[in-house]
């Protein structure tokens, strides 16, 4: 990170209601530059196995190739493209011995020294950008759902209920080509706060809520919180929970 700023992160998961965790969240720092840090969450599908299985790899592919990335030399999105272009390939070979089809989200980002960050997404997990209190952006899952709203079918607040809200058009794993996109910050700035989360989370909180909450509490405090919250609000039908947070600080 430049002169006079720090990160401060924090990651929570939670089985939730089900009977096996299949989400993984984890903030990497970089090995061998400061102020490198890469946030990376999957939320896997397909049985005890199945799931775990495409997670476990999204986790293990990310790890190995942050650990050679190059902030100086390399291509931040490219970096990110073959992360989810590797897991998928994993999980498609996974999926001889799993007992289900496995499949999984991904949610990425990364935060360079210079301060840009760079979002990676396939599927329904979601990265959120909060600065002063407010959500400036977020994803847009690859799902049913989204594209009924993208339509003009339905709104986002009916998207929140509808019942076919699991039913994804984009996700690693699957028999075609991923659907990823990508997104940019030219600039973090002191006082924002990235989030990514499993729809495990965001499915009971509005933007508003969120943005609260974060610019209220630290990073830890919010994780705690927010998946107190969650789980109050899912009365006993709660799917796994996975969330991280990065705030950017001054010194």
């Amino acid at each position: 990170m430049t002169t006079g700023y720090r990160l401060i992160a924090a990651t929570g998961i939670h089985k939730g209601d089900r009977e096996y965790q299949q989400d993984q969240v984890a903030v990497l720092t970089h090995p061998r530059v400061a102020g490198c840090l890469l946030a990376v969450l999957a939320d896997g599908m397909g049985g005890r196995s199945g799931g775990r299985k495409a997670s476990d790899q999204v986790m293990l592919t990310a790890r190995q190739l942050f650990e050679r990335y190059s902030p100086d030399t390399d291509d931040a999105p490219s970096m990110l493209r073959q992360i989810a272009q590797e897991a998928h390939i994993v999980i498609r070979l996974t999926a001889i011995s799993a007992e289900q089809e496995p499949h999984s989200t991904i949610a990425l980002f990364l935060i360079n020294p210079g301060a840009d960050s760079h979002w990676l997404h396939a599927g329904d997990s979601r990265i959120y950008h909060f600065s002063s209190g407010r959500m400036v952006k977020r994803t847009f899952d690859h799902s049913y759902v989204q594209a009924l709203v993208d339509r003009g079918e339905i709104t986002e607040e009916e998207a929140q209920s509808h019942p076919q809200s699991n039913i994804l058009m984009g996700c690693l794993g699957t028999e075609d080509e991923p659907s990823v996109s990508l997104d940019y910050i030219s600039k973090v700035r002191s006082g924002d706060v990235l989030m990514s989360c499993s729809d495990g989370l965001w499915h009971y909180f509005t933007p508003e809520e969120m943005a609260y909450v974060l610019d209220s509490l630290t990073p830890r405090e919010a994780s705690e919180f927010l998946i107190e919250k969650a789980r109050a609000r899912a009365k006993g039908a709660g799917d796994n929970i996975s969330l991280a947070i990065v705030r950017i600080e001054d010194f």
